[in-house]
């Protein structure tokens, strides 16, 4: 059972200066445990880092440069290394199966992302208590399931 699992946007705030920075550090300050991540999530923080790349080198108003992405990889690699990030696993077909139901009961009225909701449910199937976002659609889904958001 672990206490807290967040969503990317809590884990680009950590990793990328940005208006929640102070918010998510803190709050990883006060954690109580490492933090603990799935494979779904390192990929989404990834593959999110990496397309800033690209919407940088096509429009300098966008994303953020290579070398600001290398940082935050880096920084990433390090914590993992440093035994500052856990990697969980759960049952997929179970938490594809509850995200199914997710994403019945709430899509449609509150306009929720395939990994939004698949986070929420991977986050209900590891028994978490709280749920780390700065996403406003997310947290309303994360609420309706009884996931409490503190940030």
């Amino acid at each position: 059972m672990i206490t807290d699992f967040s969503d990317t946007s809590f884990l680009c705030a950590l990793y990328r200066h940005q208006e929640n920075t102070d918010s998510a550090i803190t709050y990883r300050q006060t954690m109580g445990q490492v933090l603990q991540v799935t494979s779904l999530l390192e990929f989404e923080f990834l593959q999110s880092t990496r397309l800033q790349i690209w919407l940088f080198a096509a429009n300098r108003k966008r994303g953020y440069p290579q070398k600001e992405a290398d940082k935050m990889l880096l920084d990433w690699e390090s914590d993992i290394s440093a035994g500052k990030i856990k990697f969980l696993t759960g049952d997929t077909e179970a938490v594809h199966q509850f995200a199914k139901s997710l994403s019945l009961r709430h899509t449609a009225a509150g306009g929720h992302r395939t990994l939004d909701v698949l986070h929420v449910a991977t986050a209900v199937h590891l028994g978490a208590k709280n749920f780390l976002t700065f996403d406003a659609r997310q947290k309303k889904l994360a609420k309706a399931v009884g996931l409490k958001t503190p940030l």
